[in-house]
């Protein structure tokens, strides 16, 4: 029996050996792209993680910026500094053929990160108003510069692949919507070859690492800032009838901007009005003489944005009026960026590219999102473009999340990281692809 049994072991195992190996044998080969990414990760791994430690604010991205710089003008590209700010512009000319541009950030958020990691950020510094604040990588912007290197990396080693110019952009203060304005008027369209094509991408967890996402025609919202003050006449709380509290009337007034979004826009017609903060008041029994109100503002279409922005006028005065300010409310309309546009046609052209090399089941057509991007400028300045999204999460932790119907850290969030091997070479892989396509290569 004894004999039997160990007979009966031995071809078990002798037969999960030969499964293993057969599996092993008829696996899918790994691409020539696959092969070029992994070749190039281990130069890109630590510049990600250098960026990612060393952190700096819209506007201040100095050292990131000369990173970059550096990383590119060895490559062998023609490399502008200083356009926009902090803003730096690499060319490579191979040849007759279409300009096309490929954009990253520089910038990063004052958040104070909490991942744990080793090389997590420890930075803090002043901001520009003075406030000691955390800095950190928490929107991805590292991972997209680290890509970005792989992808001129390849494709500075490949130029019998494809011909025409690669124009290179590392824009800063996308988080503050200011930079990418600021390189058109610094003559980035000008001074340099208008593209005539546009790409760029944005990580995040709303997808596993591995994989990328498309959305035809609007994909980011445009994105108005918001600052309103209300006036008011300070005093005593305990009697409240010799002032005009302008707490009550900006609690109205919050309340009643919601009724803009409920009942003067068509449902369906995505719309976003959020008072983000209130500021007012030193203590408890004081009226203050003002308040402050942080609102921002979200919307596709050019029509709805001005109703909202009106719509918004209008209720701020009229609560001012009916509360008896004594002095018209100020609305401070200081940060803007319109709706990020992907070309339809564009978008039909290259998700087969991304099909074929990424496959086709790790390609998906997302919904669009009501977060902001100002990469809208380049568009509306008339640069026909594909902006798609890139996954970044675990994907074990992403089908967790899937199954529990939780929901993982997002962009901006203090835990936000991305998967960073998967996450790289996606990207690069991506890039390449797309760049060889537009540029007459494979």
């Amino acid at each position: 029996m004894r004999s039997v049994t160990v007979k009966l072991l031995l071809l078990c195992a002798f037969f999960v050996t030969s499964v293993v190996c057969v599996a092993q044998t008829t696996k899918e080969p790994e691409s020539p792209l696959a092969k070029e990414a992994d070749a190039v990760y281990p130069k890109i791994e630590p510049l990600y993680i250098d960026i990612h430690e060393h952190p700096e604010l819209s506007g201040h991205e100095v050292q990131t910026a000369a990173k970059m710089a550096a990383r590119l003008r060895a490559l062998g590209y023609d490399v502008t500094e200083h356009v926009g700010g902090t803003g730096v512009v690499a060319l490579m000319r191979n040849g007759a053929g279409p300009t096309v541009m490929l954009r990253t950030e520089l910038d990063a958020l004052p958040v104070h990160e909490k991942t744990g990691l080793p090389y997590a950020s420890t930075v803090r510094t002043k901001d520009d108003s003075g406030a000691d604040v955390w800095v950190a990588h928490a929107c991805g912007h590292d991972a997209h510069m680290a890509s970005l290197i792989g992808t001129a990396t390849i494709m500075a080693q490949t130029k019998s692949e494809w011909h025409g110019t690669l124009m290179l952009i590392a824009q800063p203060a996308e988080e503050t919507i200011t930079g990418a304005e600021a390189m058109i008027k610094d003559g980035l369209f000008t001074r340099f070859p208008k593209p005539d094509i546009g790409l760029a991408l944005h990580t995040g967890n709303t997808l596993p690492a591995g994989m990328v996402g498309y959305i035809p025609g609007f994909a980011y919202a445009a994105a108005d800032s918001l600052r309103v003050t209300i006036y008011g006449k300070g005093g005593h709380g305990a009697h409240p009838e010799a002032t005009v509290d302008p707490i009550v009337i900006a609690a109205r007034t919050i309340t009643t901007l919601q009724t803009i979004i409920a009942r003067e826009i068509t449902p369906g017609d995505p719309s976003v009005i959020t008072v983000g903060y209130i500021h007012g008041g030193t203590k408890n029994n004081i009226i203050p003489d003002s308040v402050e109100m942080g609102i921002t503002v979200r919307s596709y279409s050019e029509p709805t944005r001005e109703h909202l922005l009106s719509s918004i006028a209008r209720i701020v005065k009229a609560e001012a009026e009916a509360g008896n300010s004594p002095k018209p409310p100020t609305i401070e309309h200081y940060e803007t960026t319109p709706a990020v546009y992907n070309d339809p046609k564009l978008s039909e052209r290259l998700v087969p590219v991304l099909e074929k090399a990424l496959g086709a089941q790790n390609v998906k057509q997302v919904p669009p999102q009501m977060v902001s991007e100002d990469y809208a400028y380049y568009v509306e300045a008339g640069v026909p473009s594909f902006y798609f999204a890139l996954g970044a999460a675990d994907p074990v932790k992403f089908a967790e999340a899937q199954k529990d119907h939780t929901q993982l850290p997002s962009n901006h969030s203090p835990l936000y990281a991305p998967d960073v091997e998967p996450t790289l070479k996606t990207g690069v892989e991506a890039e390449v692809a797309l760049l060889r396509s537009v540029l007459g290569g494979r």
